[in-house]
Order: C-alpha cells, then sequence, then structure tokens
C-alpha cells in the first residue's frame, strides 16, 4: 500500500556528474542528503511521492516532531536539504546501473528517469522505503493508515480502549496482540487458518484475548464508511472499530535492477529487504541503501538516523576519493 502526495515544484536535473544521487525522498533519503549538502556535496534526491505514510493523518513517536502530519515533514525537509544546494527531482526511476569510470578510475553510475532524463552519479543512496502487503479481504485497504494499522507505536496512543480485531497473517501476529492488549481491554484474535499452540491459547485466555477461528470475509463499513467490524465467512457480523493487521513488507526495488543489489527474506514471512552492513554500505561497492528498504521495522527516527550515518559514511569516502585523486595528480605533475 502507498498514496502519492500532491506534486510539488521539481528541481532541474543536472547535466554534471554529482557526488551523490539519493533515489527516495522520504525520511531517510532526505536527512542522507541533508549531511552530504551541509558537506558541501552535490546531491539530487529523485522522489517519485509515495510515502509509506502517506495515508496517515500524523506521524507518532519521534520527540519534537510527534504528531506532524507526515506531508508537513517531508515539505520542511525538502525546504532544509535545498537551503544548502541539494536538488530535490520528483520521478520516477526507470533504471540504475554502474557506468564506466572516469579517468582517475573514481566510480559513476548512471540513473534514469521516466521520461528517459538520465543523470550520473559518484555514488548512490538507496532510500526507497517499502511496501505494506495486505492480506486480501474485501473493504481492508480503503481504511489503510487510519482504523487499519499495523504498528502500536505508530498508531496505538490513538486507538486505544477502541475494540480492537487482530487480523492473523502468521506468527508475528500473536506478538501483535501481545502489544496491542496494552492498549485495550477489548481484543479478539481473528486467526485465518493460522495455528495456534496450546501455550498461546492458555495465554490469550489469561489475557481476555477471544479467538476466533471462523475465517473472515469481509470488512464492513457503516451508512458514512466508518469501519465498524468483519463479517465472517458463516456471515456473522462481529463489531470492530480498528483493525490491526502484521503486513508482509518489502522494499521497494522499481528500476533498481541494474545495481545488482543483493537482498533477503526475513524470517516468518515478515517480508524481503536490501541486505546491507554498517552505515547502510553493501556489497555493490559505490552503493548505500538506508531506512525502510533495508530495515523494515524502522519507524521515523530511525529510518532518518539511517539516512544520516549513510550521508556521512558516504561523505567519507568522497573525501578519501578526493584525496587519493588529488596525490595522484601532484605527483603525476611533479613526475
Amino acid at each position: 500500500m502507498s498514496a502519492h502526495t500532491s506534486h510539488y515544484d521539481s528541481d532541474a536535473l543536472s547535466t554534471d556528474t554529482v557526488d551523490v544521487v539519493v533515489i527516495g525522498g522520504g525520511a531517510a533519503g532526505l536527512n542522507g542528503a541533508l549531511m552530504l549538502a551541509r558537506s558541501r556535496r552535490s546531491v539530487i534526491v529523485i522522489d517519485s511521492g509515495t510515502p509509506r505514510n502517506a495515508p496517515a493523518a500524523a506521524m507518532h513517536g519521534f520527540i519534537v516532531l510527534d504528531g506532524t502530519p507526515p506531508p508537513e515533514i517531508l515539505q520542511r525537509g525538502r525546504e532544509q536539504v535545498r537551503q544548502y544546494g541539494g536538488r530535490i527531482v520528483f520521478g520516477e526511476v526507470t533504471g540504475a546501473e554502474a557506468a564506466a569510470p572516469s579517468a582517475d578510475g573514481d566510480l559513476r553510475f548512471t540513473v534514469t528517469l521516466g521520461g528517459g532524463r538520465t543523470l550520473t552519479a559518484r555514488r548512490v543512496l538507496v532510500a526507497t522505503g517499502l511496501r505494506d502487503v495486505l492480506p486480501e479481504v474485501p473493504g481492508l485497504a480503503e481504511h489503510w493508515g487510519r482504523s487499519v494499522v499495523h504498528c502500536p507505536y505508530c498508531h496505538g496512543w490513538e486507538v486505544r480502549d477502541e475494540p480492537i480485531g487482530i487480523l492473523a497473517t502468521g506468527p508475528l501476529s500473536v506478538h501483535h496482540a501481545w502489544l496491542f492488549r496494552q492498549l485495550t481491554d477489548d481484543l479478539i484474535y481473528f486467526a485465518r487458518g493460522t495455528d495456534l499452540d496450546s501455550d498461546t491459547r492458555a495465554r490469550f485466555a489469561a489475557r481476555d484475548i477471544r479467538v476466533v477461528e471462523t475465517d473472515v470475509r469481509e470488512v464492513v463499513n457503516d451508512t458514512d464508511g466508518t469501519l465498524v467490524g468483519v463479517r465472517l465467512a458463516d456471515g456473522t457480523l462481529v463489531e470492530r472499530r480498528v483493525l490491526a493487521v502484521a503486513t508482509r513488507m518489502e522494499a521497494r526495488t522499481e528500476g533498481l535492477d541494474g545495481l545488482k543489489l543483493p537482498m533477503e527474506d526475513l524470517p516468518d514471512s515478515m517480508g524481503r529487504r536490501f541486505a546491507s552492513t554498517m552505515a547502510g554500505t553493501t556489497e555493490i561497492p559505490g552503493v548505500w541503501v538506508a531506512g525502510n528498504a533495508t530495515d523494515l521495522a524502522a519507524q521515523v527516527g530511525a529510518a532518518a538516523a539511517a539516512g544520516a550515518l549513510a550521508g556521512s559514511h558516504i561523505n567519507a569516502l568522497l573525501a578519501a576519493a578526493d584525496t587519493d585523486a588529488a596525490l595522484a595528480s601532484a605527483q603525476k605533475a611533479t613526475g
């Protein structure tokens, strides 16, 4: 699930080689770009305008910015990157790949945007975020980010004391139940064919969590579109005001096949991400990843911090490359 933000003014795409291209204009990408721009690096952020949290009314769990609407955070982030000379380009990446190195052996990458526009960069920071895959229950997707939630830390306070239903998708849903039980005394676990061992059932009973074994047919709305519950396969309506779902989270990879970045699946069908190590480095020289594209559980604050760390690491290695090139040039000039 993702939603487009409104289009905003896009900067011109540089015709010169830039130090870094950041693919993704969310918290991780913008904070990485901020660190680079403040280090006087030429940096361009390519933003498709489809942030994961676009449907949410506010972002929570990040000190100072708690309660701020996501579009406002991104708008302020773009303004701050531009303040230091960074550029923000609204567009879709359709291709990215390594290019021939420079004359002094420095890395080069070519990134292609929709419409055939291209740019060349010395380094790449992938911060494309992730896509939430919801179970195929009719009526569920239309409430995503409001009455259908996934994160007790992002949305929990706002749904406290409501009648909440857990739509089980796998083993992680049991963990979900413990967390949402902290927020309400009225919690129902819709098993949806998933297995529950006797110990888990006993724990559910001890916490007054009701288990419904009958499968869920659809989400039911009131006349004004408000979620009122779920209808089971036998026709029974179970009233709920909020549904919590542990989604499958998949890193957004569109247009990035040419970079040949390694991917990895996480256990319990949690999702699929770009593999990375310290500071977002990858097996591909010159390419970093940050934020939800590699850390599926990262909230906004953690994603922003990862972007800052990756940006500072990229700058440090570029500084070393610049020094190597200057030294080689000086030695050549002096024989």
